[in-house]
């Protein structure tokens, strides 16, 4: 069976789908954005500003459903320019405590909100 999960300590979806969905011990999260869920907007400083908010909204999530960082075992990082690879990934390599997830990570034509990065994560107990 599957639980909606949601919270206003990440921004709120902006279409027909839900931020996250728990089945079991599994969580399957919604791309986020590096949106601030109290403003609507980007923080300045580019995509590592953006990839730190970003994760800032992926925890709040996982949190929401009981759940934390440690539990990640697949992200998927989207990048508006892949010359921002580095930049996201110094941000990124900071999140994690221990073993990093599997990830993809690849560049797109365009974001929602013409965003820099957008990162999405499954999650297991």
């Amino acid at each position: 069976m599957k639980k909606v999960i949601a919270t206003q300590n990440a921004p709120a979806a902006i279409g027909p789908y839900n931020q996250a969905i728990q089945v079991g011990n599994m969580l399957f999260a919604s791309g986020q954005l590096g949106l601030n869920p109290e403003t609507g907007e980007f923080p300045e400083g580019g995509v590592k500003a953006q990839t730190e908010q970003s994760f800032k909204n992926v925890k709040a999530i996982l949190a929401a459903a009981g759940f934390s960082i440690d539990d990640i075992v697949k992200t998927t990082v989207f990048l508006a320019d892949m010359a921002d690879f580095a930049a996201m990934n110094e941000v990124y390599s900071a999140q994690f405590n221990g073993d990093f997830p599997a990830r993809s990570a690849v560049a797109v034509k365009t974001l929602p909100k013409n965003a820099l990065v957008e990162v999405e994560f499954i999650a297991a107990k």
